[in-house]
């Protein structure tokens, strides 16, 4: 089957990284994936044999503003149109990100899926915050996704979707996003000489508000360990000038984007993570698969759907720097067993791909 998997970018975030693994699951299956991109902004490195188109030249700015979103459909529509009379017809396109599935949405391709990637309501309350025209470009965003069909990648993101009714969509289901676990592994074990040779935590995200570095720095000030801190962030000195209010600058180790973050998680005693919401967080279940345990903010929406049975405890309230300081302690004192962890069993790359590929029969 050839699969158009269509995105904002391919810069480096959460849904960039899965998008990425899912297409070389298809191409290992025998199947041709092509990325269509909005814009050329990249982090990831993508294999030879996965083709990149860019749909916007790099003057189209804000291509997905209201006066100039009709034009833009069109422009992409007809990019689709001159990249399938060179390559042939698409058998399912799959978009990413609230800009792409804005302009997806309305060039009429199929069949479409709409992949939903974090939780909608915490996205408009945070936006709702910014003001009117933010909000309100936010909710046209997620308003395009009415009459869709969506893949969301948690079953709490479908929960709270069908709970809260703003938005119908034609059909929905929940798949899981894929993990190359043998491709993790082998990853990790690759030696990195800026990783410190003591003893450390980490945590991995972009300095972005959602990810909730105030809340982990003012956890990381009352713990009792004093360990040092791996930041895998963008914004160096936004990072620093935020832990400086804290007072933990110093146990600050902040080596910039890496492309393979695997032997820091690897080698970390545990990986932390501070968000008010997430969809389903990567990062969580490859720190699990690295053999790494973790200390989780049980917020909207899937960390309670990966730490489960013996791992349940390391969840703790959002927004509780206290409670998250003592579960970092004990996780610290005493690492938990990683045996038999569930939710690597539901997460298999060829199966998460078989499921993708059963939705263009």
């Amino acid at each position: 089957m050839r699969i158009a998997i269509a995105i904002d970018s391919l810069a480096g975030g959460g849904a960039e990284k899965v998008m990425i693994n899912l297409a070389k699951q298809f191409i290992s299956l025998g199947h041709e994936p092509h990325f269509l991109v909005m814009e050329d902004n990249r982090y990831y490195e993508t294999p030879d044999n996965l083709p990149v188109h860019q749909c916007f030249a790099d003057k189209d700015k804000d291509y997905d503003h209201f006066g100039r979103l009709g034009a833009s459909v069109d422009k992409l529509r007809a990019k689709i149109a001159e990249i399938e009379s060179r390559v042939g017809k698409f058998d399912l396109f799959l978009s990413n990100l609230d800009k792409t599935n804005l302009m997806m949405t309305k060039t009429g391709v199929t069949p479409l899926y709409v992949i939903v990637h974090s939780s909608v309501e915490e996205e408009l309350s945070r936006q709702f915050k910014l003001g009117p025209f933010a909000y309100f470009k936010k909710l046209r965003a997620k308003k395009a996704l009415n009459g869709q069909h969506l893949i969301t990648v948690s079953n709490g993101i479908a929960k709270e979707i069908q709970a809260k009714g703003r938005l119908h969509p034609a059909s929905m289901r929940t798949i899981y996003n894929p993990f190359e676990f043998n491709e993790i592994v082998a990853q990790s074990q690759q030696d990195n000489p800026q990783i410190p040779q003591g003893d450390y935590l980490i945590h991995v995200g972009r300095f972005a508000k959602q990810k909730r570095h105030d809340v982990l720095f003012e956890a990381l000030k009352q713990t009792q360990n004093q360990l040092p801190v791996v930041l895998l962030c963008h914004n160096h000195k936004k990072a620093i000038k935020a832990a400086k209010k804290f007072g933990i600058e110093e146990r600050l180790i902040i080596p910039g984007f890496q492309s393979n973050p695997f032997p820091w998680i690897k080698r970390a005693k545990a990986l932390v993570l501070s968000s008010d919401f997430e969809g389903l967080p990567t990062v969580l279940i490859e720190s699990l698969a690295c053999g790494t345990p973790v200390v989780s903010t049980d917020c909207p929406h899937g960390p309670n759907e990966i730490l489960t049975g013996n791992l349940a405890p390391y969840l703790v309230p959002r927004r509780n720097p206290a409670a998250l300081a003592k579960m970092i302690d004990a996780v610290v004192a005493q690492p938990p067993s990683l045996e038999n962890v569930e939710i690597l069993a539901k997460v298999d790359a060829t199966a998460i791909a078989e499921q993708y590929l059963a939705l263009a029969k």
